[in-house]
């Protein structure tokens, strides 16, 4: 029987951030996505810049690999608060409104 091997399509980009399908959409977007409970085609739906098959590789390689990644994972989720923290107009939150208001000036 024949070993088929894929090359799992993650590659770190200059400042660390794991990318995902020559894309500029991180790996923790797609597990965040995956862990809320979407599909990997709601995902690609939400960013149409990916390829099914790569979203499915990564999320099998995050399944497969959530021991390793969990140290990843957690650095950006707290880089993500400390940006956050640090420039509170990109909140998502109000977003809409702050949205809405500009665009009836």
């Amino acid at each position: 029987m024949a070993t088929v091997v894929d090359e799992i399509p993650i590659a770190k980009d200059p400042h660390g951030v794991y990318r995902v399908g020559g894309t500029r959409v991180t790996l923790d977007l797609i597990v965040s996505a995956f862990i809320r409970g979407a599909t990997p085609e709601e995902i690609v739906q939400r960013f149409p810049a990916l390829e099914l098959t790569d979203v499915y590789q990564v999320i099998g390689y995050y399944l497969r690999h959530r021991t390793v990644l969990s140290e990843y994972l957690k650095a950006r989720a707290c880089e993500e608060a400390s940006r956050l923290e640090d420039h509170p107009e990109w909140s998502p939150a109000g977003l809409r409104e702050r949205l809405m208001a500009r665009r009836s000036r």
